[in-house]
């Protein structure tokens, strides 16, 4: 039974959408995890058949590749001598340019454009509204839009996408991201660089399979060409995939696909390309103990609790 920690920003800023995680609780997190459990890398544990170990085995993950991971978590790392295996989208390492969920949530909270029509027969009708007057307003669309917009296929959540980055002209996408030297140092330090995809698409909301194979093999490609390997683990990007994404991912040369699912994995039952990981908020130390120890899923499922 091994429990993989998923991570992403790592920052001392708030952010009232997607608040990153603070560095004085991650250290509190690295600690506990580090002096609980036996800490490895994924893809160590597969590569040198140590995933049947009857061991109390914990290892740490992060998805996309923002700059915080190296300015402030990747010291807290080597505090508590931790080794980490970081996914990124190779997009957004090229371009310097966030993730998709993160620009929207950005462009809602930082234009001074009120209007916002988006006439899409698609769209629920509560999407469809004229203005949006303040922040207030914004944050609280945004925040029933992105679900939705996660339902949706590539094809037209993209369309959506393009229109408000149309609409919302005036916001200038903050850089975030790592570049490929702030990718190798994190590999000097003995960190694992795996692809999160070239875009960070919904891999399992796309119909077309060539596109679907060049999100994982232009990724994975692009990887060995910066760093001389090419990587044996995908990590889904918002945790969609289904069996024709696990079947691609295999076919192009992956070796282990991850997705969240916030629960151990289990390696005699469970499938190498459904690795199951628990996130990790920016929450109280509270509550991010009983994540830690899974037993916040255990109460949520003795009292029935739905999401």
């Amino acid at each position: 039974m091994i429990k993989n920690f998923l991570f992403h920003r790592v920052n001392p800023e708030r952010d009232k959408l997607w608040d990153p995680m603070d560095v004085a609780l991650f250290d509190k997190c690295i600690k506990f995890i580090s002096e609980n459990y036996e800490v490895d890398l994924f893809e160590n544990l597969f590569e040198n058949n140590l995933l049947f170990e009857n061991k109390k085995i914990a290892t740490i993950m992060f998805d996309d590749g923002y700059k915080d991971n190296l300015i402030y978590a990747a010291p807290i790392l080597k505090k508590y001598n931790c080794k980490a295996s970081f996914y990124i989208v190779t997009d957004c390492i090229d371009n310097n340019i966030p993730t998709w969920t993160h620009i929207l949530e950005y462009q809602f909270q930082n234009t001074n454009i009120s209007k916002l029509n988006l006439n899409f027969d698609f769209l629920a009708e509560e999407f469809q509204i004229g203005n949006l007057n303040s922040l207030e307003e914004r944050i609280r669309f945004v925040k029933k839009l992105k679900p939705f917009l996660k339902k949706l296929s590539d094809e037209k959540r993209n369309l959506v996408l393009q229109k408000i980055s149309e609409t919302y002209y005036d916001t200038k996408i903050p850089e975030l991201m790592m570049d490929w030297d702030d990718v190798r140092e994190l590999r000097n330090q003995g960190h694992y660089i795996g692809s999160h995809t070239v875009t960070h698409c919904m891999l399992g909301t796309m119909k077309d399979e060539s596109e679907i194979r060049k999100e994982l093999i232009n990724s994975a490609n692009r990887i060995k060409s910066e760093l001389g390997y090419f990587p044996l683990t995908i990590s889904y990007p918002i945790g969609s995939f289904n069996d024709t994404t696990k079947r691609i991912s295999k076919e192009v040369g992956y070796k282990i696909g991850l997705a969240v699912g916030q629960d151990v994995f289990r390696p005699k039952n469970d499938d190498i390309f459904e690795v199951k990981r628990i996130e990790l908020y920016n929450e109280s130390w509270f509550k991010t103990r009983l994540r830690i120890s899974n037993q916040l899923e255990n109460i949520k499922s003795l009292i029935g609790y739905k999401k």
